[in-house]
Protein backbone atom coordinates (compact mmCIF):
# COMPACT_ATOMS: atom_id res chain seq x y z
CA UNK A 1 0.00 0.00 0.00
CA UNK A 2 2.77 2.57 0.87
CA UNK A 3 4.72 1.37 -2.41
CA UNK A 4 1.90 2.42 -4.30
CA UNK A 5 0.76 5.74 -2.50
CA UNK A 6 4.32 6.95 -3.15
CA UNK A 7 4.27 5.96 -6.30
CA UNK A 8 0.85 7.65 -7.60
CA UNK A 9 2.24 10.77 -5.70
CA UNK A 10 5.67 10.74 -7.36
CA UNK A 11 3.48 10.37 -10.70
CA UNK A 12 1.52 13.64 -9.65
CA UNK A 13 5.10 15.12 -9.09
CA UNK A 14 6.62 14.58 -12.50
CA UNK A 15 3.25 15.75 -14.75
CA UNK A 16 4.65 18.96 -16.03
CA UNK A 17 3.84 22.15 -14.80
CA UNK A 18 2.44 25.09 -16.79
CA UNK A 19 3.20 28.26 -15.02
CA UNK A 20 6.84 27.78 -14.61
CA UNK A 21 9.82 30.20 -15.01
CA UNK A 22 10.17 29.89 -18.84
CA UNK A 23 6.85 30.57 -19.27
CA UNK A 24 6.66 33.69 -17.75
CA UNK A 25 9.95 34.65 -19.25
CA UNK A 26 8.33 33.82 -22.49
CA UNK A 27 5.11 36.05 -21.57
CA UNK A 28 7.50 38.82 -20.22
CA UNK A 29 9.30 38.67 -23.68
CA UNK A 30 6.08 37.98 -25.64
CA UNK A 31 5.00 41.41 -23.96
CA UNK A 32 7.92 43.82 -24.93
CA UNK A 33 8.13 42.89 -28.57
CA UNK A 34 4.56 43.53 -28.90
CA UNK A 35 5.31 46.89 -26.95
CA UNK A 36 8.11 47.79 -28.86
CA UNK A 37 6.77 47.77 -32.70
CA UNK A 38 2.76 48.87 -31.71
CA UNK A 39 4.31 52.09 -29.36
CA UNK A 40 5.58 54.05 -32.35
CA UNK A 41 2.45 53.25 -34.95
CA UNK A 42 0.22 56.10 -33.86
CA UNK A 43 2.60 58.99 -34.59
CA UNK A 44 3.94 57.05 -38.23
CA UNK A 45 1.45 58.81 -39.73
CA UNK A 46 2.67 62.40 -39.43
CA UNK A 47 6.20 61.44 -39.45
CA UNK A 48 5.37 60.46 -42.78
CA UNK A 49 3.78 63.50 -43.91
CA UNK A 50 6.61 65.67 -42.18
CA UNK A 51 9.09 63.65 -44.54
CA UNK A 52 6.81 64.41 -47.75
CA UNK A 53 5.23 61.35 -48.27
CA UNK A 54 1.27 62.07 -46.95
CA UNK A 55 -0.13 60.48 -50.08
CA UNK A 56 1.37 56.46 -48.76
CA UNK A 57 0.13 56.40 -45.35
CA UNK A 58 -1.65 53.74 -46.34
CA UNK A 59 1.83 51.47 -47.00
CA UNK A 60 2.57 52.27 -43.10
CA UNK A 61 0.56 49.08 -42.35
CA UNK A 62 0.59 47.26 -46.05
CA UNK A 63 4.45 46.94 -46.05
CA UNK A 64 4.70 45.86 -42.88
CA UNK A 65 2.26 43.16 -43.06
CA UNK A 66 3.91 42.33 -46.52
CA UNK A 67 7.52 41.16 -45.26
CA UNK A 68 5.41 39.94 -42.12
CA UNK A 69 3.36 37.32 -44.56
CA UNK A 70 6.42 36.54 -46.89
CA UNK A 71 8.56 35.45 -44.07
CA UNK A 72 6.73 33.12 -42.87
CA UNK A 73 7.73 29.93 -44.81
CA UNK A 74 11.71 30.63 -44.03
CA UNK A 75 11.14 31.47 -40.06
CA UNK A 76 9.01 28.09 -39.74
CA UNK A 77 11.37 26.28 -41.69
CA UNK A 78 14.67 27.57 -39.52
CA UNK A 79 12.31 27.14 -35.94
CA UNK A 80 12.42 23.50 -36.67
CA UNK A 81 16.11 23.64 -37.80
CA UNK A 82 17.96 25.92 -36.10
CA UNK A 83 16.27 26.27 -33.07
CA UNK A 84 13.60 27.87 -31.62
CA UNK A 85 16.08 30.38 -30.09
CA UNK A 86 17.97 32.14 -32.45
CA UNK A 87 14.72 32.91 -34.64
CA UNK A 88 13.09 34.37 -31.59
CA UNK A 89 16.38 36.80 -31.39
CA UNK A 90 16.52 37.65 -34.44
CA UNK A 91 13.22 38.44 -34.73
CA UNK A 92 13.70 40.92 -32.06
CA UNK A 93 16.75 42.65 -33.18
CA UNK A 94 15.19 43.54 -36.23
CA UNK A 95 12.80 45.46 -34.19
CA UNK A 96 16.21 46.56 -31.63
CA UNK A 97 17.58 48.16 -35.87
CA UNK A 98 14.87 49.42 -37.36
CA UNK A 99 13.33 51.58 -34.37
CA UNK A 100 17.12 53.11 -33.76
CA UNK A 101 17.26 53.92 -37.47
CA UNK A 102 13.78 55.84 -37.65
CA UNK A 103 15.65 59.00 -36.71
CA UNK A 104 17.72 59.05 -39.19
CA UNK A 105 15.49 58.57 -42.37
CA UNK A 106 15.03 61.65 -44.06
CA UNK A 107 13.00 60.97 -47.19
CA UNK A 108 10.06 58.86 -48.07
CA UNK A 109 11.67 56.14 -50.03
CA UNK A 110 14.14 55.36 -46.94
CA UNK A 111 11.08 55.54 -44.93
CA UNK A 112 8.53 52.81 -46.34
CA UNK A 113 11.70 50.51 -47.09
CA UNK A 114 12.66 50.53 -43.34
CA UNK A 115 8.98 49.88 -42.60
CA UNK A 116 9.33 46.81 -45.20
CA UNK A 117 12.34 45.85 -43.16
CA UNK A 118 10.07 46.19 -39.98
CA UNK A 119 8.22 43.65 -41.39
CA UNK A 120 10.21 40.53 -40.45
CA UNK A 121 10.53 40.83 -37.12
CA UNK A 122 6.32 39.94 -36.62
CA UNK A 123 7.12 37.25 -39.40
CA UNK A 124 10.11 35.15 -37.12
CA UNK A 125 9.39 36.02 -33.47
CA UNK A 126 5.73 34.96 -32.91
CA UNK A 127 6.39 32.09 -34.86
CA UNK A 128 9.53 30.76 -33.23
CA UNK A 129 7.62 32.16 -29.60
CA UNK A 130 4.64 29.70 -30.42
CA UNK A 131 6.61 27.05 -31.08
CA UNK A 132 8.75 27.12 -27.90
CA UNK A 133 5.35 27.46 -25.69
CA UNK A 134 4.22 24.19 -27.36
CA UNK A 135 7.64 22.72 -26.23
CA UNK A 136 7.28 23.45 -22.69
CA UNK A 137 3.53 23.27 -21.58
CA UNK A 138 1.65 20.61 -20.76
CA UNK A 139 -0.03 18.82 -23.34
CA UNK A 140 -4.08 18.88 -21.63
CA UNK A 141 -3.43 22.93 -20.94
CA UNK A 142 -1.93 24.14 -23.81
CA UNK A 143 -5.05 25.99 -24.64
CA UNK A 144 -4.77 27.71 -21.35
CA UNK A 145 -0.96 28.49 -22.27
CA UNK A 146 -1.92 29.53 -25.54
CA UNK A 147 -4.60 32.11 -24.19
CA UNK A 148 -1.82 33.75 -21.24
CA UNK A 149 1.07 33.85 -23.70
CA UNK A 150 -1.77 35.84 -25.75
CA UNK A 151 -3.17 38.20 -23.19
CA UNK A 152 0.64 39.04 -22.51
CA UNK A 153 0.95 40.23 -26.29
CA UNK A 154 -1.79 41.82 -26.29
CA UNK A 155 -1.61 43.70 -23.06
CA UNK A 156 1.85 45.20 -24.67
CA UNK A 157 0.00 46.27 -28.12
CA UNK A 158 -3.05 48.27 -26.53
CA UNK A 159 -0.67 49.95 -23.45
CA UNK A 160 2.48 50.75 -25.50
CA UNK A 161 0.55 53.11 -28.07
CA UNK A 162 -0.62 55.93 -25.57
CA UNK A 163 3.26 55.44 -24.15
CA UNK A 164 4.78 56.32 -27.22
CA UNK A 165 2.72 59.11 -28.09
CA UNK A 166 3.40 60.76 -24.46
CA UNK A 167 7.06 60.41 -25.47
CA UNK A 168 6.50 61.88 -28.82
CA UNK A 169 4.64 64.60 -27.31
CA UNK A 170 7.08 65.09 -24.47
CA UNK A 171 10.33 64.59 -25.28
CA UNK A 172 10.09 64.40 -29.07
CA UNK A 173 10.02 61.73 -31.63
CA UNK A 174 13.38 60.37 -32.14
CA UNK A 175 12.97 59.66 -27.96
CA UNK A 176 10.29 57.70 -28.70
CA UNK A 177 11.99 55.30 -31.43
CA UNK A 178 14.79 55.02 -29.46
CA UNK A 179 12.41 54.07 -26.46
CA UNK A 180 11.21 51.50 -28.93
CA UNK A 181 14.15 50.60 -29.57
CA UNK A 182 15.50 50.16 -25.73
CA UNK A 183 12.05 48.13 -25.29
CA UNK A 184 12.70 45.67 -27.43
CA UNK A 185 16.86 45.13 -26.23
CA UNK A 186 14.99 44.31 -22.90
CA UNK A 187 12.79 41.72 -24.36
CA UNK A 188 15.89 40.33 -26.03
CA UNK A 189 17.24 39.97 -22.72
CA UNK A 190 14.92 38.19 -21.00
CA UNK A 191 15.52 35.65 -24.39
CA UNK A 192 18.79 35.04 -23.31
CA UNK A 193 17.74 33.78 -19.96
CA UNK A 194 15.82 30.82 -21.77
CA UNK A 195 17.25 27.61 -22.74
CA UNK A 196 16.68 26.22 -26.14
CA UNK A 197 14.02 23.40 -26.62
CA UNK A 198 14.25 22.15 -30.30
CA UNK A 199 16.24 18.34 -29.43
CA UNK A 200 17.84 18.35 -32.43
CA UNK A 201 19.42 21.30 -33.95
CA UNK A 202 21.11 22.09 -37.09
CA UNK A 203 23.96 24.61 -37.81
CA UNK A 204 22.39 27.31 -40.19
CA UNK A 205 23.33 26.65 -43.56
CA UNK A 206 22.19 28.73 -46.77
CA UNK A 207 20.39 25.13 -48.33
CA UNK A 208 18.07 25.48 -45.01
CA UNK A 209 16.63 28.71 -46.72
CA UNK A 210 15.53 27.10 -49.48
CA UNK A 211 11.86 26.54 -48.70
CA UNK A 212 8.97 24.13 -50.77
CA UNK A 213 5.22 24.51 -50.94
CA UNK A 214 4.85 22.36 -48.15
CA UNK A 215 6.67 24.92 -45.84
CA UNK A 216 3.83 27.17 -46.89
CA UNK A 217 1.12 25.34 -46.51
CA UNK A 218 2.19 22.46 -43.86
CA UNK A 219 -0.42 19.66 -44.07
CA UNK A 220 -1.11 19.44 -40.15
CA UNK A 221 -2.17 22.69 -40.16
CA UNK A 222 -4.06 23.22 -42.84
CA UNK A 223 -7.64 23.07 -41.29
CA UNK A 224 -7.03 25.32 -38.49
CA UNK A 225 -5.70 28.03 -41.21
CA UNK A 226 -8.78 27.65 -43.63
CA UNK A 227 -10.70 28.11 -40.14
CA UNK A 228 -8.59 30.97 -38.80
CA UNK A 229 -9.49 33.01 -42.60
CA UNK A 230 -12.66 32.73 -42.83
CA UNK A 231 -12.76 33.85 -38.39
CA UNK A 232 -10.24 36.87 -39.02
CA UNK A 233 -11.62 38.84 -42.21
CA UNK A 234 -13.85 40.69 -40.12
CA UNK A 235 -10.78 42.03 -38.27
CA UNK A 236 -9.58 43.71 -41.72
CA UNK A 237 -13.49 45.40 -42.11
CA UNK A 238 -12.99 46.70 -37.93
CA UNK A 239 -9.37 48.20 -39.03
CA UNK A 240 -10.85 50.12 -42.24
CA UNK A 241 -14.76 50.47 -41.81
CA UNK A 242 -15.49 50.89 -38.31
CA UNK A 243 -13.68 54.44 -38.05
CA UNK A 244 -15.98 55.94 -40.06
CA UNK A 245 -18.66 54.39 -38.81
CA UNK A 246 -18.25 55.69 -35.26
CA UNK A 247 -17.80 58.79 -37.21
CA UNK A 248 -21.23 58.54 -38.49
CA UNK A 249 -22.74 57.85 -35.33
CA UNK A 250 -20.92 61.04 -33.74
CA UNK A 251 -18.57 59.14 -31.46
CA UNK A 252 -15.96 61.71 -30.95
CA UNK A 253 -13.34 59.04 -30.07
CA UNK A 254 -12.92 56.32 -32.62
CA UNK A 255 -10.42 54.35 -30.76
CA UNK A 256 -13.60 53.48 -27.87
CA UNK A 257 -14.66 51.05 -30.44
CA UNK A 258 -11.20 49.55 -29.99
CA UNK A 259 -11.11 49.82 -26.17
CA UNK A 260 -14.45 48.05 -26.02
CA UNK A 261 -13.22 45.26 -28.89
CA UNK A 262 -9.21 44.99 -26.98
CA UNK A 263 -10.95 44.74 -23.41
CA UNK A 264 -13.33 42.02 -24.12
CA UNK A 265 -10.91 40.58 -26.13
CA UNK A 266 -8.34 40.35 -23.45
CA UNK A 267 -11.39 38.86 -20.88
CA UNK A 268 -12.25 35.79 -22.93
CA UNK A 269 -8.91 34.84 -23.45
CA UNK A 270 -8.13 34.85 -19.69
CA UNK A 271 -10.81 31.56 -19.67
CA UNK A 272 -10.66 30.81 -23.34
CA UNK A 273 -7.67 28.26 -23.19
CA UNK A 274 -9.68 26.23 -20.24
CA UNK A 275 -12.39 25.99 -22.30
CA UNK A 276 -10.82 24.80 -25.13
CA UNK A 277 -8.88 22.25 -23.22
CA UNK A 278 -11.94 20.94 -21.50
CA UNK A 279 -14.84 20.73 -24.25
CA UNK A 280 -12.53 20.48 -26.90
CA UNK A 281 -11.37 22.42 -29.61
CA UNK A 282 -13.42 21.97 -32.43
CA UNK A 283 -16.27 22.23 -30.55
CA UNK A 284 -15.23 25.46 -28.85
CA UNK A 285 -13.85 27.04 -32.39
CA UNK A 286 -17.42 26.36 -33.51
CA UNK A 287 -19.22 28.45 -31.18
CA UNK A 288 -17.07 30.69 -31.33
CA UNK A 289 -17.40 31.38 -35.04
CA UNK A 290 -21.24 31.15 -34.97
CA UNK A 291 -21.14 33.78 -32.32
CA UNK A 292 -18.68 36.12 -34.47
CA UNK A 293 -20.84 36.09 -37.38
CA UNK A 294 -23.98 37.31 -35.07
CA UNK A 295 -21.73 40.10 -33.48
CA UNK A 296 -20.78 41.40 -36.95
CA UNK A 297 -24.12 41.69 -37.90
CA UNK A 298 -24.97 43.57 -34.36
CA UNK A 299 -22.53 45.88 -35.56
CA UNK A 300 -24.31 46.62 -38.77
CA UNK A 301 -28.12 46.32 -37.46
CA UNK A 302 -27.83 47.04 -34.10
CA UNK A 303 -28.67 50.72 -34.93
CA UNK A 304 -26.65 53.58 -32.76
CA UNK A 305 -23.91 53.79 -30.60
CA UNK A 306 -25.47 50.67 -28.41
CA UNK A 307 -24.99 48.49 -31.27
CA UNK A 308 -21.63 49.45 -32.20
CA UNK A 309 -20.19 48.39 -28.82
CA UNK A 310 -22.25 45.79 -28.11
CA UNK A 311 -21.04 44.08 -31.49
CA UNK A 312 -17.52 45.67 -30.78
CA UNK A 313 -17.81 43.38 -27.66
CA UNK A 314 -19.43 40.63 -28.45
CA UNK A 315 -16.56 40.44 -31.34
CA UNK A 316 -13.81 40.80 -29.52
CA UNK A 317 -15.10 38.09 -26.98
CA UNK A 318 -15.58 35.51 -29.29
CA UNK A 319 -12.42 35.97 -31.42
CA UNK A 320 -10.68 36.02 -27.78
CA UNK A 321 -12.02 32.64 -27.39
CA UNK A 322 -11.41 31.42 -31.20
CA UNK A 323 -7.93 32.13 -31.75
CA UNK A 324 -6.24 30.10 -28.64
CA UNK A 325 -8.36 27.31 -29.52
CA UNK A 326 -7.50 27.45 -33.30
CA UNK A 327 -3.15 27.94 -31.99
CA UNK A 328 -4.15 24.97 -29.40
CA UNK A 329 -5.47 22.55 -32.17
CA UNK A 330 -2.43 23.53 -34.46
CA UNK A 331 -0.21 21.97 -31.25
CA UNK A 332 -2.53 19.02 -31.00
CA UNK A 333 -2.28 18.40 -34.57
CA UNK A 334 1.89 19.22 -35.54
CA UNK A 335 4.35 16.59 -34.44
CA UNK A 336 6.95 18.62 -32.53
CA UNK A 337 9.36 18.78 -35.34
CA UNK A 338 7.02 20.45 -37.48
CA UNK A 339 5.52 23.13 -35.04
CA UNK A 340 7.57 26.36 -36.74
CA UNK A 341 6.23 25.06 -39.93
CA UNK A 342 3.17 24.70 -38.58
CA UNK A 343 2.93 27.83 -36.78
CA UNK A 344 4.24 30.04 -39.94
CA UNK A 345 1.33 28.20 -42.42
CA UNK A 346 -0.79 29.76 -39.40
CA UNK A 347 0.11 33.23 -39.86
CA UNK A 348 0.60 33.54 -42.92
CA UNK A 349 -3.18 32.57 -43.14
CA UNK A 350 -4.19 35.44 -40.51
CA UNK A 351 -1.92 37.59 -42.26
CA UNK A 352 -3.69 37.02 -45.53
CA UNK A 353 -7.14 36.99 -43.79
CA UNK A 354 -6.46 40.35 -42.38
CA UNK A 355 -5.75 42.16 -46.01
CA UNK A 356 -8.66 40.22 -47.54
CA UNK A 357 -10.64 42.07 -45.20
CA UNK A 358 -9.43 45.43 -45.22
CA UNK A 359 -9.28 45.20 -49.05
CA UNK A 360 -12.85 43.52 -49.52
CA UNK A 361 -14.45 45.67 -46.82
CA UNK A 362 -13.11 48.95 -48.61
CA UNK A 363 -14.24 47.99 -51.96
CA UNK A 364 -17.61 46.92 -50.79
CA UNK A 365 -18.30 50.18 -48.55
CA UNK A 366 -16.95 52.32 -51.46
CA UNK A 367 -17.22 55.52 -48.66
CA UNK A 368 -21.02 54.90 -48.74
CA UNK A 369 -22.67 55.56 -45.02
CA UNK A 370 -25.75 53.20 -46.70
CA UNK A 371 -23.79 50.76 -47.74
CA UNK A 372 -22.49 49.68 -44.40
CA UNK A 373 -25.35 47.26 -43.65
CA UNK A 374 -24.34 45.33 -46.69
CA UNK A 375 -20.70 45.17 -45.60
CA UNK A 376 -21.33 43.99 -42.09
CA UNK A 377 -23.81 41.06 -43.51
CA UNK A 378 -21.32 40.50 -46.29
CA UNK A 379 -18.32 39.79 -43.50
CA UNK A 380 -20.91 37.92 -40.99
CA UNK A 381 -21.37 35.73 -43.84
CA UNK A 382 -17.84 34.93 -44.41
CA UNK A 383 -17.58 34.31 -40.72
CA UNK A 384 -20.38 31.70 -40.70
CA UNK A 385 -18.45 29.66 -43.46
CA UNK A 386 -16.01 28.81 -40.82
CA UNK A 387 -18.60 26.96 -38.99
CA UNK A 388 -19.77 25.61 -43.04
CA UNK A 389 -15.98 24.44 -43.29
CA UNK A 390 -16.05 22.82 -39.76
CA UNK A 391 -18.91 20.70 -40.62
CA UNK A 392 -17.15 19.44 -44.02
CA UNK A 393 -13.88 18.69 -42.49
CA UNK A 394 -15.80 16.68 -39.28
CA UNK A 395 -17.36 14.94 -41.89
CA UNK A 396 -14.29 14.09 -44.10
CA UNK A 397 -12.10 13.06 -40.80
CA UNK A 398 -14.93 10.62 -40.10
CA UNK A 399 -15.55 9.11 -43.54
CA UNK A 400 -11.77 8.75 -43.21
CA UNK A 401 -11.33 6.89 -40.01
CA UNK A 402 -14.18 4.39 -41.73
Amino acid sequence: MATNLATATAGISEEPKLYTGQFWLLAASHCLFAASFTMIIPELPSYLTSLGGADYKGLIIALFTLTAGLSRPWSGKLTDTIGRMPVMVIGTFVCILCSALYPLVSGVAAFLFLRLIHGFSTGFKPTASTAYLADIVPAHRRGEAVGIIGVAFNLGASSAPPFGSWIANTQGLDMMFYASSGIAALSILILLQLKETLPRKQKFSVKLLKVSWKDVWYPPSLAPAMVLFFLYTGYGLLLTVTPDHSEFLGVENKGAFFFYFTGASLLSRLIAGRVSDHFGRVPVIRVASALTGFGILLLGYGGGKLGLFGGAAIFGFTTGIGGPAIMAWVIDRADEEGRGRAFGTLFIALEASIGTGALLSAWIYANDYSRLPLTYAVFAGISFMSVVYIMWWERREVRSGI
